[in-house]
């Protein structure tokens, strides 16, 4: 997240803030009434927010905070709290725009390498968690390694034909980290899914053309052959991610006629 797109969003929580309490500034009062009766008689009631106020105060709380919550180690809340006061009071603030914008970019770039420099370290640890799985998958019972580094298992035997690389497959699949974290499924979509291997990242296309119609394989790719150190920006793989796919091959088709795309 930039410094520019948390800055508009926390100004949009604002003005939409201000428009609802604007919209209520000719409301009348409310009765002043026994703690008991003000709260059996309001049915939008929370406990610790003693009218509608409070409760508009607190959620525009909630919006803002979750909206920083990326760069709360960044942020001085009383500091921050002292320049949204003077805003809303239309005091004089402590820095022009100029300034400001000077503060807005520098900040921006920071979170930038930042970011980057988090990645190329997540990269680098799954990169190593990868090779040593691999290294110790390869002499498992049962697992077979391709001469690209693709690995794979024959789960449930099939006496189909083969697809080629410029076919279309339909296929159940369910995709997951080494740690067991799914981050596909066909399951989860309601039906297979049909895709043209052509359109399928290098492990996929090699492990798929591997197995016979009826087939049940799971596949071990390599970061190589998946996603690389880029993983899926703002998705679910991450940068050098190794992935495990349980994949059955229900048959083959022209390509072209795809259906629902995984994540591979």
């Amino acid at each position: 997240m930039t410094l520019s797109t948390t800055r508009l969003l926390a100004l949009g929580t604002i003005a939409a803030a201000l428009a609802v309490t604007g919209c209520d500034k000719n409301a009348p009062a409310a009765k002043t009434d026994t703690a008991a009766a003000a709260k059996s008689s309001d049915p939008n009631a929370i406990p610790g927010l003693k009218d509608d106020k409070a409760r508009v105060s607190y959620m525009i709380g909630m919006d803002m905070g979750q909206t920083l919550k990326q760069v709360k180690d960044e942020i001085d809340i009383a500091t921050l709290e002292k320049a949204m006061r003077t805003q809303l009071e239309g005091g004089k603030p402590l820095m022009n725009e100029q300034q400001a914008q000077q503060v807005r970019e520098a900040f921006s770039q920071k979170l930038q390498a930042k970011r980057i420099a988090d990645q190329m370290q997540q990269a680098g640890k799954n990169q190593k968690a990868g090779q040593e799985f691999l290294a110790k998958n390869a002499k498992a019972a049962g697992v077979q390694v391709t001469a690209s580094g693709l690995q794979y298992q024959v789960l449930t035997p099939g006496n189909g034909p083969k697809p080629k690389a410029d076919d279309a497959v339909t296929v159940h699949y369910t995709g997951t980290l080494l740690d067991g974290t799914k981050f596909d499924s066909s399951y989860d979509h309601g039906g297979p899914a049909t895709l043209p291997l052509a359109q399928v990242v290098p492990g996929w296309r090699e492990g798929i053309q591997l197995m016979p119609v009826g087939s049940k394989y799971r596949l071990w790719i390599p970061a190589s052959l998946g996603y690389g150190e880029a993983g899926t920006p703002g998705g679910p793989i991450p940068p050098n991610a190794t992935l495990v796919f349980d994949v059955e091959l229900l048959g083959i088709g022209k390509a072209g006629a795809a259906g629902p795309q995984p994540a591979h």
